[in-house]
Parts: structure tokens; sequence; C-alpha cells
């Protein structure tokens, strides 16, 4: 394996870094994130445990969490060396995993919840941010897609490997592996990282406030993450409430057959390769709204889905090449916009992006509840009407 001296070396040398540096850095962004999704298709086996439909909001406060550490932690990477705070990252992460495989109550299983997601966000947003340090400018595009490809990979094998598992051994089994796993993935990075210096030499309380300037002088960054919230948005409303459609009638599905169903979103990691490579060619306005028209047409098929296993496949096919094609993009804008401390554009643009995952998860939840799934399918395409509103006003130039 790749040390992080010989990284550095490799580096100066060739200026490029090592495309199996670049995978490793992916692999971890996937099995960071994933931990934070492994409850989705779980939803309905945990609320049995506890007899609990309280349950049901679990990725809601694991996305708060996520914005939370957007807005604290993520700051850091610019400030600190990145090498020991992923590290110190992940062993907080595994510790509130161990948690949430033994929690009594359902209190202790939120909070071990909210904290998977600060840890999740920090981590994965901090690696973007050191890839894209490290990359080359001729290469950086190809590595940050990389990773989020990776990161895509993750989301939708996480459903998968959660429901296989939970169907087999049972849910908190697979909360235990996901922590020893991610212990084991710290030891990884401690030495494959280079011990790179802080990138800017400030506080603290100066970078909160660099973060918050730039948000405030750069409208396009604003306004992209508006359209990323709402397709994120759309997306949280989704996942949040697919299990229990899928465990209810007419589908009556288990653990495992929910995780293997997450697998049809595949398309989404295809179609943000595919929109990197629009992007590189400066196609990101156009093909932005295209995407999001896509992304209103995919909750009608998903609406008569609740009924149809084909309408519903097809839903989901196209709402997940409409949210991953749309988020590479907007992540294409906002990194173009100023260079270095690239820390700041991620959680100005992730803080809007995991708000709008929030509010759609918890807003799927409740229509679910309340309306049943006409209700979601009705609350999903209005998130994604209000990011086409959002691009339709779009302007660049800053």
């Amino acid at each position: 394996m790749i040390t992080g001296e010989a990284l550095g070396r490799w580096a100066g040398r060739t200026g490029r870094i090592p495309r199996r540096m670049v995978w490793l850095l992916a692999v971890a962004y996937g099995l960071t994130i994933a931990n934070l999704y492994y409850c989705q298709p779980l939803l309905p086996q945990m609320a049995r445990s506890y007899a609990a439909s309280s349950v049901g909001y679990l990725t809601a406060v694991g996305q708060l969490g996520y914005a939370l550490g957007l807005v604290l932690v993520v700051p850091l990477g610019d400030i600190v060396r990145r090498r020991p705070l992923v590290c110190l990252l992940l062993f907080v992460e595994a510790v509130a995993l161990v948690v949430t495989a033994t929690a009594p109550a359902v209190g202790a299983l939120l909070v071990a919840a909210a904290v998977i997601g600060l840890a999740s966000a920090s981590v994965v947003n901090i690696l973007v941010s050191y890839a894209a340090t490290i990359a080359a400018d001729h290469e950086r595009g190809r590595v940050v897609a990389t990773m989020l490809s990776g990161g895509l990979v993750g989301i939708l094998l996480s459903r998968t490997i959660a429901g296989l598992t939970a169907g087999l051994f049972g849910w908190r089994v697979l909360y235990l592996a996901a922590a020893a796993v991610t212990l084991l993935l710290a030891a990884v990075l401690a030495r494959a990282m280079a011990p790179s210096a802080a990138e800017v030499p400030i506080g603290y309380a100066a970078q909160l406030r660099a973060t918050i300037r730039l948000a405030v002088s750069k409208p396009l960054l604003r306004r992209r993450s508006l359209i990323g919230a709402c397709a994120f948005g759309a997306f949280g409303v989704f996942w949040a409430a697919v299990a229990f459609m899928l465990a209810g009638p007419p589908y009556r599905y288990g653990e495992a057959e929910i995780g293997l169903f997450a697998l049809v979103g595949a398309a989404g990691a295809f179609a943000a390769r595919v929109a990197g490579r629009a992007a590189d060619r400066g196609w990101q306005r156009p093909l932005t709204g295209v995407l999001l028209v896509l992304g209103v047409v995919s909750f009608g098929a998903t609406a008569i889905g609740g009924h149809s296993l084909t309408w519903l496949v097809v839903g989901i096919v196209a709402m997940d090449v409409a949210v991953h094609g749309t988020h590479l993009l907007n992540m294409s804008v906002a990194y173009g916009l100023v260079d270095g401390a690239r820390s700041r554009i991620a959680s100005v643009y992730m803080t809007f992006y995991t708000l709008g995952g929030v509010a759609g998860s918890a807003a799927g939840t409740a229509a679910y509840r309340f309306g049943g799934w006409a209700a979601v399918s009705a609350v999903g395409t209005a998130f994604m009407a209000a990011g086409l509103a959002a691009w339709a006003r779009e302007k660049y130039g800053g």
C-alpha cells in the first residue's frame, strides 16, 4: 500500500496523484457515507425492535447531524492537519455505530444517528477537499468525480448490504460490523494520507466568518446550493418512505428484498460520470434544467409505482439520474468559483444540500404516515419543481 510519505514523493515527481490513492479515497468515501444510509431499508425491522414509530425519523436525525458537521467541523479541514482530524472522526463514528447496535431505547438510537451523521459529513467532505488539494489542476475534475462516484456506490450498496445482512443476522450485527470496518479504515488512512500542514493559517472563528462571507458574496453558489437542496430533498422524501411502502401491500417485501431493490438506483452513479464529462464541456446550465425536468416527471412514475413494480423501477432510475447528475453539475459550478480553501465551498454547498435532505426525509415520513404513497409522490414532485424554479432564475457571473 502507498504511504503518505511515498504519496508526497510521487506527486512531486510526476505532478499527479497515484491512481490507487484516488481509488482508496473513493472507497473511503463510500464506506464512510454508507454508515449513514444503512438504516433506510431497516426502518420497519428497527421499529419492531423498539415498538416505536418514532424510529422512522432516524434518517432525518442522521441528516441533521450531517448538516451540523458541515457547519461546525468541515471548515476545520482548511485550518488543521487533515490526517489526524479524519482519523479522530472515524474513531468517533465507530463508537457511535457500536452505540447504535446496543442502544437500549429509541432516544439513544437517535443520538447515535446524529453523531454518525456529523462524523460522516466531516470525513467525506474533508477527504474531497484533501483530494482536490493534492491533485494537479489538470486532473482535479477527474479525481473529485471519482470520489463522488465512490460515494454514490456506497449509498446504493449500503441499502443492499444492510437488507441482506439484517435479513440473515439482524440489524444489530450489521452495525457492529460497520464499526469494525470504520476502525480498519481509520488505520489505513492514517498510513496512506500525506502528513500535510494546515492550508490556511487562521483561527476557527475567522474561518467560520470567511465561510459566511463566501456564501454572502457568491449568489451563484447560493443558487446552486438551493437547487441541490431541493433535488436532495426529493431524494430524501422517496427513500425515507419507500421501505414502509414496500413492506406493506401489495408488495410485502422483507428486509433483504428491500435492500436488493435499492440497486435499481445504480443508474445514478453512471449519470454522475456522464454529467462530469458534460461539465468539462461547459454544459452545466442546460443539462441541469433537463435533469430537473426529468426529476419532476420521475415522481409521476413513482406514484403509479405504488401498484406497479415496472413503473416504480422506472421512477427510481429517473429520479436517481436526476438527483445525482444535478449534484455533480452543482459541485462543478461551485468548485469553479474560487481557488483554495475548498472546505469553505464544501461547507456552504453541502450544508444547504443536506438540510434539503433533512427536510425531505422528515416530509416523506410525515407524508406517508398521514397521506400514504400518493402524498409521498406529491411532496417529492413539489421539491423537484422548486429546484426547477430556482434553476429558471439562475444567472451566471459569480
